[in-house]
């Protein structure tokens, strides 16, 4: 349980920005940084928040944040990055697009774009697409996961594997320092895997958030990609890789 209205305030700040600090905390509620350290404890102690230097964070490791507390954060990067995603992808190409909020964002600003072929396994990117009547949707079949809207599964991968994708614009659950794309489900990553190896141009989308938390398996490694589209400003030892790698990043 939260155990006051502060701490209840302090965990939605978290859950939009993703990220909360001592000290910005101590001046928002014009307390001392001893009470925010106390309330931030309690919020770990509980599971809900996960303390770091300076302050805390929404928790990672190996069960994903609910699907709606994804869509609300950062919902402001995710439209930038959907925006300059969205600028790669010319008319009349075939895509593939994923599971995930931030795939999502890319399909609100691909509502203009003429002669689209999508493929995807995301209902609520079909959805969103069916908005656009030039736009030919194709939903890959298998099995429904509740929780998000996504279809996973066998039937999934080998539907995916009877297209060659002009691109395909991944989203994912966390990027390591190494540069390995990581997600919590295996079937999902199935899926993801084979698109990659069935498509021309791999766009991934990802916000800052994404290179602080932890997922348990490997997608691929950022070397497998074209683009990386990212709020964030890589630290010097990914972005040399990345440009070792020949991976764009944008915007």
């Amino acid at each position: 349980m939260v155990s006051n209205f502060r701490q209840k305030e302090i965990l939605e700040l978290a859950r939009q920005e993703g990220k909360v600090t001592v000290d910005g905390l101590a001046d928002l509620y014009d307390v001392t940084v001893q009470t925010i350290r106390r309330d931030l404890s309690e919020l770990a102690d509980s599971g809900r928040l996960e303390r770091v230097h300076g302050g805390a964070v929404v928790p990672s490791g190996v069960i994903n944040i609910q699907y709606e507390e994804r869509r609300r954060l950062n919902e402001t990067g995710k439209k930038a990055i959907a925006v300059a995603c969205a600028r790669e992808i010319p008319n009349g190409a075939s895509v593939f697009m994923n599971i995930g909020t931030t795939t999502e964002a890319v399909a609100h600003e691909l509502l203009d774009h003429e002669n689209l072929l999508v493929v995807t396994n995301n209902l609520n990117i079909a959805n969103i697409l069916s908005a656009n009547h030039s736009c030919e949707i194709i939903l890959a079949g298998g099995v429904l996961r509740r929780s998000d809207g996504g279809i996973v599964g066998g039937l999934t991968m080998e539907m995916v594997k009877q297209f060659k994708f002009d691109y395909s614009v991944l989203g994912c659950s966390a990027i390591d320092t190494d540069g390995d794309i990581l997600d919590f489900d295996g079937q999902e990553v199935m899926v993801s895997s084979t698109a990659i190896k069935r498509s021309r141009k791999v766009l991934v989308v990802a916000d800052h958030h994404k290179f602080t938390r932890k997922a348990p398996l490997t997608i691929c490694s950022l070397a497998d990609v074209t683009m990386l589209v990212t709020d964030f400003d890589l630290p010097g030892d990914l972005a040399a890789k990345c440009e070792t790698w020949g991976v764009a990043l944008a915007p």
